[in-house]
C-alpha cells in the first residue's frame, strides 16, 4: 500500500511514530488499554459533539470507524477537525495516563485500503473510515507530587512540563 501523506501541519500516526517513537508507542499502549473512547466533532453550528468511538492502529495509521451517515461522520466530513480522547477506565487511578489526540480525519476512498481493513479487522459493514492527520498529542499523568505534561505537534520536539 503506498504511504498516505500528510500536510506540513499535521502529521499520519507514522510520522508521529517516526519523530516520536516512544511517546507514540505510550500513546496507543493507553488507547489499546479499553475498545471505547470519546469523540469531539463539530457540528454545523459550530457547537461540539462528543459520542463513543472505536480506534483502530492499522498500517502505520490511526484510523476511525464509522457507522454510515452517523451525526459524527458527516461533521467531519464537513469539518473534519477532532479530537479524540482515550478511555479514562474503571477507576480515578489513571495509572497510564490521561490521552488525547487532535486533527483532521480524512475520509480514505481507496477500494484497495477499504478490503484490506475489511480483511484484517472484519468491521461491521457498510462504514466511513478515516485516517487521523495529528495537529497534536498529548498526555497528562502523574509522578509522585508532579503532573506532568508531554505534548507534541507536528515539526515540533516532544514538550515536557511538571506542575506541583
Amino acid at each position: 500500500m503506498a504511504p498516505m501523506t500528510s500536510s506540513p501541519s499535521t502529521a499520519s500516526w507514522g510520522g508521529f511514530a517516526a519523530a516520536e517513537p516512544v511517546f507514540a508507542d505510550t500513546v496507543r499502549r493507553r488507547f489499546q488499554l479499553y475498545k471505547h473512547h470519546v469523540l469531539a466533532t463539530l457540528r454545523a453550528d459550530g457547537s461540539p459533539r462528543v459520542t463513543g468511538l472505536e480506534a483502530d492502529f492499522r498500517f502505520d495509521e490511526l484510523l476511525l470507524g464509522m457507522m454510515p451517515d452517523s451525526r459524527k461522520a458527516l461533521d467531519v466530513r464537513r469539518d473534519p477537525r477532532f479530537a479524540l480522547h482515550a478511555n479514562p477506565g474503571p477507576d480515578a487511578e489513571m495509572n497510564d495516563g490521561d490521552v488525547r489526540v487532535s486533527g483532521r480525519a480524512v475520509e480514505i476512498t481507496d477500494p484497495a485500503v477499504i478490503a484490506r481493513f475489511i480483511e484484517e479487522a472484519t468491521p461491521p459493514e457498510p462504514f466511513h473510515l478515516f485516517r487521523a492527520e495529528l495537529t497534536e498529542v498529548v498526555r497528562v499523568g502523574l509522578d509522585g507530587d508532579f503532573l506532568v505534561v508531554e505534548s507534541w505537534r507536528p515539526g515540533q520536539p516532544l514538550r515536557t512540563a511538571r506542575r506541583k
